[in-house]
């Protein structure tokens, strides 16, 4: 079982940057693939980016690519979404996930692959 929480979104104007965190309880934070996906208004929960256990391979959605970075530190049981230049068109809930995947390079992608889900935390970015 691994319970995540989200911390980190906020009001931000164009182009500033945010860190989004998501923090796991349990011990076997380092079994789990994390995922980071984000829903807006009126649409599905999107795929942004996922990261392996070890932090070796790293995923990303093409309209984030080049803009944000998904790391991990499994010694202090967090995953982190670095975002830069920040758009409006990112304005979204961010929701963190965990898979467990054990000592493999395989990164899911799709929600339905994530067991674990955080409660979500607010990015609005504005013109």
């Amino acid at each position: 079982q691994v319970q995540l929480v989200e911390s980190g979104g906020g009001l931000v104007q164009a182009e500033d940057s945010l860190r989004l965190s998501c923090a796991a309880s349990g011990r076997t934070f380092s079994s789990y693939a994390m995922g980071w996906f984000r829903q807006a208004p009126g649409k599905e929960r999107d795929f942004v980016a996922a990261i392996n256990w070890s932090g070796s391979r790293t995923l990303y959605a093409d309209s984030v690519k080049g803009r944000f970075t998904i790391s991990r530190d499994n010694g202090k049981r967090t995953a982190y979404l670095q975002m830069n230049s920040l758009k409006p068109a990112d304005t979204a809930v961010y929701y963190c996930a965990a898979d467990y995947r054990p000592s493999t390079v395989v990164v899911p992608t799709g929600s339905r692959d994530y067991d674990y889900w955080g409660q979500g935390t607010q990015v609005t970015v504005s013109s």
